[in-house]
C-alpha cells in the first residue's frame, strides 16, 4: 500500500491528488509546445499542432505545418498550412478541428485533415482582424467567440446553425483586456473580461461592471481566468498571486488561495471530479505547476524553482515532477498534461480508492483486498479479515467499494487485483446481484482496449460513462477503427441496428471513397460484407458514392437496396430518370411513379416525354389519370398522339360542359360526334347528335317561355313542359326524339299529377289504350293523396292487379269480391290483413267463407 500511495499528494485534510503517465509520446516533436499552436480535444481526444506559425516566409519548406496526433502521439494526418494566419485552434464536440484565422474565417477539418467547410465571423473582422479567439461548448452546440482589433466581441453559440451576435461595447476600452472568458447564465451566453482591476460582463444588450463576492480589496489586477469544464465555476488570478474561486454566476464564493506568485501564468484550468467537495485549479507557468484549492497549502511541481519564484513560506514536501514545458487539457474529472516526451493525467483520488489504498485504512474494501491477498498466500489471516468485515455486516459494501475502485484505476494489474477481491468477497454473500461486477468487467475491458497505444483514447471510467458507449463507437468510426468498434459491439451485445449495422454502414461509406479499386470490386466487397444486415441503407452508401463522383458505383449499390422508395430519389438526383421510372413501376407504389413522371415532365421536352411514357403503359395510364384532374389539355395531346378517337370524343363531351356559351358547347359536341364516327362508335355519335338537337331546342324553349330549360335531360324537359301546360311542345319532343310510349305515358301522368290537372289526366287516359295499364294512374293519384281520382281508374285495372288497386283506394269490399272471383287464396289473405274486426266484419266473414269453400275443393 505504501508503494501504491507514493505518488499521492494531499491537498487539505481530505483530498489527495496524483499524476500518472498515460503514454510516452513518440511524436518526435523538436519544437517546444510554447512555440506551437496547440489544441487537444477533451475526453481523451486528438491533439492538433500548428508548427512554424509565427514565420512569415512564403517558402514551401518553411510553411506552417498542421498536424493531428492521437493522444498517444501517433500521427493521424498532416498538411502544409496554405491559408491565412491562424489565431486559434479548437475542437468541436464531434471532434472536428476548427482553425480560426485572423481575417475571421473559420475552416473546419476532420481528424484526417480533410477540409469539410468554412464560415466567416462577420464583415467587421475583415477590417479589424481577430486578436484572440476561444472555442466553447454549450447545450446548443460548439461555439466560437472572437475579440477584434477594434476591441469588440462577437460570438456564435452553434457553428452548425450560424447566428452571429455582436456583443455590446465596453466604455473607454482602448487596449485588449488582460483576460476574458465565455460563460453561460440561464441559457444565455455572455462574455466576462478583465481590464486592470475591473471586471465587465457583456450580455446581449448591455455592459455591466461586476465584483466577485468576497474578493479581497488588495487583490490587484486580473491576469488570468478559467471556467470549469461544466461552465459552473470560475477562477480568477491576480497580479498579487491571489486566486479567487467561485460560481460562474458570480454570486457565491467557493474558496480563495494566495500563491504570492506575481508572474502571469501561462495556463489556469480547473481540476475537479464529479460529486467532490474539493474545488481546485491547476496553474501553470513555464515548467512550473501548482494545484491550489480550499486549503492553506498547495501542490507544486517544477524543475528546482528558484527561491524568488516559490517563496519559503510556501515551500512544502508535496510536489509533482515536471520536467519540461507542458500544455494543460481540462477534463471532466481531471487535467491531462502534455509535453514533448510524455502525456500524463492529474486528478483527485476518488473516495473509493482513498478508502481502500489509504495508509492504515480499516475500510471494508481495504480489508477485503488484504483478505484476498492473504488467501492467495494461503494464510489464515484471510479468514480473520473476512470475519472482521462480516461481523460488521459490511461485506456487500466492501465488494461494492472494490468494484467501484477498479473502475478508477488505469493499470490493468491494479484493476485485476481489485476485481479479484470483489469476486472473492461475493463468494461469502448470499444473493449478491452480479450485474455491477459483470458490467464493470465489461467496461474495463473496453476501456483497456481503447487506451492501447495504437488506439490512443485514454478515457477514464468517469469520462466513459459521461460520453456513453454510443458516442465512443462514433469516435472509433471517425478514426476508421472499424474492426475494434465491431468487436466492442459484439462483446457488449449491442442491438445490430445501434451497433454493428451502423458501423458497417460507415465503413461502406468510407470504402466507396477508395479510388484504387473498380466499381464492380467495391460494390461486390460491400455487398459481401453487409449482405442483408438489418438497419443497413444501401441508398445512403450509394449517395456517398455519388457525392464522390462514382455514379456507376452508386447505381450498382442501389441494386442491393430493397426499398424502391430509397432507390428512386437518388436515381433522379443522378439524372437516371428512365431507370428511376422502371424501379418506381416495379415497386407498385403509385405515388412514387407520379413523383418520377412529374420529374420527367419537367426534365424532358414534350415529345421525348410522351415517347418515354409510351414504353411504360403503367406510367402512361397513371399520367392520364393525373391529367384528367389537373391538365385537361395535355390529356387531349396524349389522345391525339395515340389516335385514340374514342377518348378524344369523350374529352370533347367533357369539355363541352365547361363552355358557358351554347355555341361553344354545341361546337365541342360536334367535335365529339366527328371523333365518335372516326372511332366507328355510331351509338355514341347518334347520342351526341341528339344532345346537340336537344340543346338547340332547349335554347328556343328558353327564349319562347322565358324559363330555364338548358342542361335539363330529355325526360326533365318533357316533364317540365307538361307541368307548364305546353302539351303540344311535349308531344313534339316525344315524336322528335322517339321516346318509347311507356316512358312517355309515365312522364305525362306524373307531371299532370304534380300539376294537379286531374281533368287532363282523365282525358289522357281515355285518349287511347294505356300501354302501361291503369294501375300506375291509381298509384300516382294515391301518392298525391287523391283517392277520389284514384277510384275512377281502379275498375279499369286488369283483373290480375285489381285487388291491389282496390286496396290502394281503400275499397276492401270490392277487393274482396275480386279476390273471391279469382279464387286466389293469397289475395284473400292480403285483403284479410287489411281488414279491421270492428268495421269490416262482413267482409272478413265473406272472405273466410270463400276461403273455406276453396280449401274443401
Amino acid at each position: 500500500m505504501d508503494c501504491y500511495t507514493a505518488n499521492w499528494n494531499p491537498l487539505g485534510e481530505e483530498a489527495f491528488y496524483r499524476k500518472f503517465e498515460l503514454y510516452t509520446m513518440e511524436w518526435g516533436l523538436k519544437e517546444d509546445l510554447r512555440d506551437c499552436l496547440v489544441a487537444a480535444a477533451p475526453y481523451g481526444g486528438p491533439i492538433a499542432l500548428l508548427k512554424n506559425n509565427a514565420r512569415k516566409e512564403k517558402s514551401p519548406s518553411t510553411r506552417p505545418l498542421l498536424e493531428i496526433y492521437s493522444a498517444s502521439g501517433l500521427l493521424l494526418a498532416s498538411i502544409p498550412w496554405k491559408s491565412g494566419q491562424l489565431v486559434q485552434l479548437g475542437w468541436t464536440a464531434s471532434e472536428d478541428l476548427l482553425c480560426i484565422q485572423e481575417d475571421g474565417t473559420v475552416l473546419i477539418y476532420n481528424l484526417f485533415c480533410e477540409f469539410k467547410r468554412h464560415f466567416s465571423m462577420g464583415n467587421e473582422v475583415l477590417q479589424n482582424h481577430v486578436l484572440e479567439a476561444k472555442v466553447f461548448h454549450t447545450e446548443y452546440g460548439t461555439g466560437v467567440a472572437i475579440l477584434t482589433g477594434a476591441h469588440r466581441f462577437s460570438l456564435t453559440t452553434n457553428i452548425d446553425d450560424l447566428k452571429l451576435r455582436r456583443m455590446p461595447e465596453v466604455p473607454g476600452l482602448q487596449k485588449p483586456p488582460s483576460c476574458w472568458a465565455v460563460l453561460t447564465q440561464d441559457r444565455v451566453t455572455i462574455v466576462l473580461l478583465a481590464v486592470g482591476q475591473d471586471l465587465y460582463l457583456l450580455d446581449n444588450t448591455s455592459c455591466s461592471v461586476v465584483t466577485p463576492p468576497g474578493m479581497s480589496p488588495s487583490a490587484g489586477a486580473y491576469l488570468q481566468m478559467a471556467v470549469s469544464f461544466n461552465y459552473r465555476c470560475l477562477a480568477l488570478f491576480t497580479d498579487t498571486g491571489y486566486i479567487w474561486m467561485g460560481l460562474a454566476t458570480l454570486k457565491d464564493k467557493l474558496c480563495e488561495f494566495n500563491s504570492t506568485i506575481r508572474s502571469p501564468p501561462k495556463q489556469m484550468v480547473w481540476c475537479t471530479r464529479p460529486r467532490s467537495r474539493q474545488r481546485a485549479v491547476v496553474v501553470a507557468w513555464d515548467r512550473q505547476l501548482m494545484v491550489a484549492g480550499d486549503s492553506t497549502e498547495c501542490i507544486r511541481a517544477g524543475l528546482q524553482p528558484p527561491a524568488t519564484f516559490f517563496p519559503r513560506a510556501l515551500s512544502g514536501r508535496h510536489r509533482f515532477v515536471l520536467d519540461e514545458d507542458s500544455y494543460l487539457v481540462p477534463e471532466p474529472d481531471g487535467v491531462r498534461i502534455l509535453s514533448r516526451t510524455s502525456h500524463e493525467f492529474l486528478h483527485e483520488i476518488p473516495e473509493a480508492s482513498q478508502e481502500i489504498f489509504k495508509i492504515a485504512s480499516m475500510a471494508p474494501g481495504a480489508l477485503l483486498l488484504e483478505a484476498q491477498k492473504e488467501y492467495e498466500k494461503e494464510s489464515q489471516k484471510a479468514d480473520e479479515y473476512l470475519r472482521e468485515i462480516k461481523d460488521q455486516k459490511l461485506l456487500p459494501e466492501a465488494v461494492s467499494q472494490c468494484i467501484e475502485a477498479a473502475g478508477y484505476e488505469h493499470e490493468p494489474e491494479t484493476q485485476k487485483s481489485l476485481l479479484r477481491a470483489a469476486s472473492f468477497g461475493k463468494c461469502f454473500i448470499d444473493k449478491f446481484p452480479p450485474e455491477s461486477f459483470v458490467r464493470m468487467c465489461q467496461d474495463l475491458r473496453v476501456l483497456n482496449s481503447i487506451r492501447d497505444y495504437q488506439i490512443g483514447i485514454p478515457l477514464t471510467f468517469t469520462q466513459y460513462k459521461r460520453l456513453t458507449v454510443e458516442v465512443l463507437l462514433d469516435r472509433l468510426v471517425l478514426r476508421r477503427l472499424y474492426p475494434l468498434a465491431i468487436r466492442i459491439c459484439e462483446y457488449l451485445r449491442l442491438p445490430e441496428i445501434q451497433g454493428v449495422s451502423r458501423i458497417l454502414a460507415h465503413w461502406a461509406c468510407y470504402k466507396v471513397q477508395q479510388k484504387d479499386k473498380s466499381d464492380e470490386e467495391v460494390a461486390y466487397a460491400i455487398n459481401q460484407k453487409l449482405g442483408d444486415t438489418p438497419g443497413i441503407s444501401y441508398s445512403e452508401i450509394a449517395a456517398r458514392a455519388y457525392d464522390c463522383g462514382r455514379t456507376e458505383l452508386a447505381i450498382k449499390l442501389l441494386e442491393y437496396e430493397p426499398r424502391s422508395g430509397e432507390q428512386v430519389p437518388l436515381l433522379l438526383k443522378m439524372k437516371r430518370s428512365k431507370l428511376a421510372l422502371s424501379k418506381a413501376i416495379e415497386s407498385g407504389d403509385t405515388d412514387l411513379v407520379y413523383t418520377v413522371v412529374l420529374h420527367l415532365k419537367n426534365e424532358l421536352n414534350r415529345g421525348t416525354f410522351f415517347m418515354t411514357l409510351q414504353n411504360q403503359p403503367v406510367a402512361l395510364s397513371l399520367y392520364r389519370q393525373f391529367c384528367k384532374h389537373q391538365e385537361r389539355e395535355t390529356l387531349k395531346d396524349l389522345y391525339n398522339q395515340d389516335d385514340n378517337h374514342q377518348e378524344l370524343g369523350n374529352f370533347h363531351v367533357h369539355s363541352s360542359y365547361s363552355e358557358k356559351r351554347i355555341e361553344g358547347r354545341v361546337g365541342a359536341l360536334q367535335n365529339a360526334v366527328d371523333e365518335y364516327y372516326k372511332a366507328k362508335n355510331e351509338f355514341a355519335a347518334k347520342a351526341t347528335e341528339d344532345q346537340i338537337k336537344l340543346l338547340r331546342l332547349q335554347r328556343h324553349l328558353q327564349e319562347d317561355f322565358d324559363k330555364p330549360y338548358l342542361d335539363l335531360s330529355l325526360h326533365n324537359t318533357v316533364s317540365t313542359l307538361i307541368q307548364d301546360g305546353h302539351h303540344k311542345k311535349a308531344e313534339q319532343l316525344y315524336r322528335d326524339f322517339k321516346i318509347p310510349d311507356k316512358r312517355y305515358w309515365w312522364l305525362k301522368i306524373s307531371a299532370l299529377a304534380t300539376r294537379g290537372d286531374w281533368e287532363e289526366m282523365e282525358k289522357f287516359s281515355k285518349s287511347k289504350k294505356s300501354p302501361i295499364g291503369y294501375l300506375p294512374f291509381v298509384e300516382i293519384a294515391v301518392k298525391h293523396h287523391n283517392r277520389y281520382e284514384a277510384k275512377k281508374y281502379a275498375p279499369r285495372v286488369t283483373p290480375e292487379q285489381r285487388v291491389k288497386a282496390f286496396i290502394l283506394v281503400g275499397d276492401l269490399e270490392q277487393a274482396a269480391d275480386a279476390a273471391i272471383e279469382h279464387k286466389n287464396e293469397a289475395e284473400m289473405n292480403l285483403v284479410l290483413s287489411k281488414c279491421s274486426a270492428a268495421t269490416d266484419s262482413a267482409v272478413m266473414e265473406k272472405l273466410n267463407r270463400a276461403r273455406a269453400q276453396l280449401l274443401k275443393k
